[in-house]
């Protein structure tokens, strides 16, 4: 009974991009409001025909407000082809908004699958199955999210009207990181290689400096925001590790270092944010449990060099760590226990420091591809996929026997494979396929121990310094897809990962140092970037 609301939904969406020409932004808060609205209505249990009756008003309606749609057909027909589709992403941004435990630990909005999402996966997986891995999937949710993005190109959504303000209480001394607090558009910290780290309020006008957090003796070289945002954790160049509370400043507990060593790096686990994972300069990686401030038996691996970076994939499962030897390895985290178990290990570049790592399922709504963001002293911006297997699936046979085959472009053997005749059983551990994948056509999954293939690089300047980069959090919504970095030429930059040619969309000046690091807010209204300097600029997006 409620697809009749989401074909409603679906109708709005698709003359969305008709509604205040000279406002795009006001497109986005409308189509949200009605998604709220529609699912509120679906939950009184009006009859079915009362709500057929409302779906032919409505679109006649807007027939009769916009003139008909620009494709051949009705609306009714329109919505009723994407009806699944659009239940996708706006059911999904809707779970978002209820569920604090959709949340990502980095600002980044987590996939909450329910089973249409899941089905609509799983159909676009098998239809799709012929195109080359990596290439963008024309879905049929494309023009919804396009209209709840404000139906504006690539370039325009990341126009900048200039600073929104500067923040220099760290100058003289190198930013390595500055990062908003999750789902949060005002809120920004930054730590400072002079041994201290900054609470920022942005709104109300003026900006200012909540407090400042002292206590390591030696710079800070990171921190992280906890999934609530009410504590923060911190590693420094003195080995220790430092828990804060940031509602009063306090220091809740210092953890050395297992072993003594500089601490580089650090990530919250962001499924169960009472571990995390640090970087030493003695080549380990350690779990920490930052309730007792001991390590986790079994959460210690050691890499070839120092490391310097460190990203977990959205569910918690798959952990990147980079070193200064220009190497990524992945583990498999054990969710119950916190144990590493090495994985994969790729050299992107022999003697060439790996100094940033960035996750992300999915590139745009429209590249399926899950993907990691390399940043490694190349003078490139390095873009990989997780490498896809190709699993063929065929049963019964004429004998009544069942027949599984594999090929991938990485090592598999039938020992990785077993199934029932139910197929509930398809994989072991390696791999996972959903038994609705049970087609006669052959399906892909993807390798979950984190084997990486390049897809892309873009041109930047860095040689020497530590410079980060990330995806735009609101990606899933946007047509194309775009990652900002930082640069050795004080420059901020933004590429596109889908456009073959002129991938250049944005470029900030106004830093007088090598941007170092960047973060965009939650609504991709702000973004910030620090440098080599001290200094701290916040960006205001252009409003359409």
């Amino acid at each position: 009974m409620a697809a009749v609301w989401q074909q409603g939904l679906a109708v709005d969406a698709r003359y969305n991009a008709y509604r205040t020409p000279t406002f795009p932004q006001f497109r986005t808060q409308y189509i949200r409001r009605r998604s709220q609205l529609l699912r509120e209505n679906a939950k009184a249990g009006h009859p079915p025909a009362l709500r057929r009756q409302y779906l032919r008003l409505r679109g006649q309606l807007l027939g009769q407000r916009y003139g008909p749609l620009s494709e051949p057909g009705s609306a009714r027909a329109y919505s009723n082809s994407i009806v699944r589709s659009s239940r996708t992403t706006l059911d999904r941004m809707e779970d978002f908004e209820d569920d604090p435990r959709a949340l990502g630990a980095r600002g980044h909005r987590r996939s909450v699958s329910r089973g249409s999402y899941q089905l609509q996966a799983q159909m676009n997986r098998a239809v799709y199955e012929d195109r080359p891995p990596g290439s963008v999937v024309p879905t049929s949710v494309a023009e919804a999210s396009r209209a709840m993005a404000g139906d504006t190109s690539l370039s325009e959504n990341y126009a900048f009207a200039g600073m929104y303000h500067v923040f220099d209480q760290h100058v003289d001394e190198a930013v390595p990181r500055v990062r908003f607090a999750n789902d949060d558009r005002h809120r920004l910290a930054c730590c400072s290689l002079d041994g201290s780290i900054s609470l920022c309020q942005l709104v109300p006008a003026p900006p200012t400096v909540l407090r400042v957090l002292r206590g390591h003796t030696r710079g800070v070289s990171d921190f992280a925001w906890s999934l609530s945002n009410d504590i923060l954790v911190s590693t420094s160049l003195d080995a220790t590790m430092r828990i804060w509370a940031s509602e009063d400043g306090r220091c809740i507990r210092e953890i050395p270092d297992p072993s003594g060593a500089e601490l580089l790096c650090c990530t919250f686990q962001p499924v169960n944010n009472n571990l995390t994972v640090v970087g030493n300069a003695k080549q380990n990686v350690h779990v920490v449990n930052i309730s007792t401030g001991k390590k986790v038996k079994g959460g210690s691996s050691k890499l070839t060099g120092r490391v310097l970076a460190l990203s977990f994939d959205a569910p918690g499962r798959l952990l990147w760590a980079g070193d200064d030897r220009g190497s990524v390895f992945s583990f498999l985290f054990d969710m119950a226990t916190g144990k590493l178990t090495k994985a994969k290990r790729l050299v992107v570049h022999e003697g060439s420091p790996v100094t940033s790592i960035s996750a992300r399922s999915w590139v745009s709504r429209e590249a399926r591809d899950p993907s990691l963001l390399i940043n490694a002293c190349l003078n490139k911006l390095l873009l990989y996929r997780l490498t896809r297997l190709r699993v063929e699936i065929q049963f019964p046979h004429d004998d009544g026997s069942d027949n599984i085959s594999c090929s991938s472009n990485s090592d598999c053997s039938s020992k990785h494979l077993y199934h029932t005749r139910c197929g509930q059983a398809l994989f072991g551990s390696t791999f996972h396929v959903s038994p609705c994948l049970i087609l006669s056509q052959p399906v892909r999954v993807v390798d979950n121990e984190g084997t990486l293939q390049l897809k892309r690089s873009f041109p930047i300047e860095q040689s020497s310094h530590p410079v980060r980069s990330i995806f735009c959090p609101l990606m899933s919504f946007r047509q194309g897809a775009c990652v900002v970095t930082g640069s050795e030429d004080m420059c901020v930059h933004f590429f596109d990962v889908e456009r073959a040619a002129k991938a250049a969309v944005n470029k900030l000046q106004g830093h007088s140092a090598p941007v170092l690091d960047v973060s965009f807010n939650c609504d991709e209204s702000l973004l910030a970037s620090s440098d080599a300097s001290g200094m701290v600029i916040v960006w205001r997006r252009e409003q359409k």
